[in-house]
């Protein structure tokens, strides 16, 4: 009988013992003891291969060499990936290359790719890797869609096509019904194509569907929201039941929005952007009011919900209700929609042009085109720069108001 001992790695064959056979403990343990001050690549190694900074440094040097050189990788992410894959020609990742470019990899996406999985170079790029990019191409992804995705997930080209990239495509596609919108849930979340979906998203569909959440919903959950379905069960079913005792209506679309809001939040984060509203003198109850009619608004950044609140009540004038009133305000653009829209009206508002009741949404719901024709090339003629106040070329003081008056004008 002969007795292994495994260190790690490492294995120590031992003679056949006899009755009276002990280790010898000091040897041993000497033994050991400069086997763990060893070189990392002498400790470390697998029955199939060696490593090749300790046998072979040129096989070494060209790994290295041609992740920098071909791959784009910085010298930092090449020693790293190194560690993982030994190459000795050229060839084979020539290959590779070749075909992630021509399929939408860029030389910019392509560094990000290799880090995370080095040993892609090793792949058949016929016989694995080929069908596996020929059948997303042939399912509506354009080569610009496969380089983002493939390089914000790279992870997915290990996964067996027949055995999860399909099987999961084809499940998706029975919900969703279109490519386009498979396309859609895939590129917002890439990771859903590495999950077991009979174990991590079909039982959050019938839970879904067992409390009347229709068919729509999901569909945009999945399309939009991807990254909530997969989310651990107990987590889901706990955002679930709170959306439920907060007031949401299942059957409303509103309700997959506000279930994304808070699979994306935790409860400090909450917390604080309560307390960031409650500065503006909103109760929790005018707060609670604001979500259930726009989810998003617990979404935006404390410094973009001070930023919007600070224009729209310190220097436009607009009362707190002409804010809550349309919730979707707090989400448009600072710079390019909320002040150049709302100088125009304020000056529109002043001039007796516009009612002084004409709310915000009226004012920021439009597209551009509209906007333009409707509250500001209509006035040109009263007001010849008015078209300069909505570039950002003037501004209403220069305009002949007076400060008073910008911030005197009241909402109803």
């Amino acid at each position: 009988m002969r007795i292994r001992f495994s260190v790690r790695r490492v294995s120590f064959l031992l003679p056949n013992p006899t009755p009276n056979w002990r280790i010898p403990v000091k040897s041993f343990t000497t033994q050991l003891s400069l086997l763990q001050d060893a070189p990392l690549s002498f400790r470390f190694f697998s029955s199939s291969s060696t490593s090749p900074s300790s046998s072979n440094p040129n096989q070494y040097s060209f790994t290295v060499s041609y992740l920098i050189n071909s791959c784009g990788l910085t010298p930092q992410s090449a020693q790293s990936a190194s560690q993982k894959l030994h190459l000795v020609t050229p060839e084979r990742p020539d290959s590779v290359l070749a075909l992630l470019r021509n399929y939408g990899i860029t030389d910019t996406q392509l560094p990000k790719l290799l880090r995370v999985y080095p040993t892609l170079l090793l792949a058949d790029p016929e016989k694995t890797l080929l069908p596996k990019l020929e059948f997303f191409y042939s399912k509506a992804f354009t080569r610009a869609d496969l380089g983002s995705i493939l390089s914000s997930c790279p992870m997915i080209l290990s996964r067996s096509l027949d055995h999860q990239i399909i099987p999961c495509y084809d499940f998706l596609k029975s919900i969703l019904h279109l490519d386009k919108r498979v396309v859609s849930a895939f590129k917002r979340s890439p990771r859903i194509f590495l999950e077991d979906v009979n174990k991590y998203v079909v039982p959050k569909i019938t839970a879904l569907q067992e409390i009347g959440v229709p068919e729509s919903s999901v569909v945009f959950l999945i399309t939009h929201y991807s990254n909530v379905v997969q989310v651990k069960h107990d987590k889901f079913h706990e955002i679930v039941k709170e959306v439920m005792e907060m007031g949401f209506d299942p059957l409303k679309m509103v309700f997959i929005k506000a279930i994304h809001v808070l699979a994306g939040m935790s409860k400090p984060t909450w917390e604080h952007k309560m307390e960031v509203y409650r500065r503006w003198g909103l109760s929790n109850h005018e707060i609670m009011l604001l979500f259930r009619a726009f989810p998003i608004c617990m979404s935006l950044s404390e410094k973009k919900i001070m930023s919007t609140m600070d224009f729209l009540v310190n220097k436009m004038g607009w009362k707190l209700t002409a804010i809550t009133r349309v919730p979707s305000t707090l989400s448009y653009s600072l710079e390019k929609r909320i002040i150049p829209r709302c100088s125009v009206a304020k000056v529109l508002i002043l001039k007796g042009l516009v009612k002084k009741d004409m709310g915000l949404g009226t004012f920021l719901r439009f597209t551009e085109k509209k906007f333009l024709d409707r509250f500001v090339i209509k006035y040109e003629n009263h007001i010849p720069q008015l078209l300069n106040l909505y570039k950002g070329e003037v501004g209403i003081l220069e305009l002949g108001f007076a400060s008073a008056e910008i911030c005197g004008v009241e909402q109803l």
